[in-house]
This record gives C-alpha cells, structure tokens and sequence, in this order.
C-alpha cells in the first residue's frame, strides 16, 4: 500500500511492506525539488505495525513532522 501527498513543496511518498513475519514496515521517501536541484531522503522501516494502515498513517504523520523540523 502506498500515499503520496504534497507537503510544504515537498513529495511524500510513505509505503508499506509486508514482512515474513506478518508484520508491516513502515517505509518513507521524501522529496524537494526545484528548477537545478533534487534532493530525495529515504527511510526504511521507521516502525513496525500489525494493521498495514497504521504502519501508513505512521509514515505519512513522520514524514510530515521530519520536514517542519527540517524547513
């Protein structure tokens, strides 16, 4: 499952990953982008969910909180 929003000028991508174990990896991408320049940071498996929509509610709430502590 995957959730991609626009925040603040940057492209939030949070995604999940179902692992062996049965539970699912919160994953996330986020992007900034401007006419010259591309910086992208990724982060694989902030947490750990058993409900694949809190593991993407999770990375969608992170993501956002990472960018207003980074502006």
């Amino acid at each position: 499952m995957n959730s991609h929003i626009r925040y603040k000028g940057y492209e939030v991508e949070a995604a999940t990953q179902l692992l062996p174990n049965g539970l699912f990896a919160a994953n996330l991408t986020i992007e900034q982008r401007d006419e010259n320049t591309r910086k992208a940071y990724s982060f694989d498996a902030l947490d750990y969910f058993f409900d694949e929509e809190h593991a993407l509610a999770y990375a969608s709430d992170w993501g956002r909180m990472w960018i207003d502590n980074h502006q």
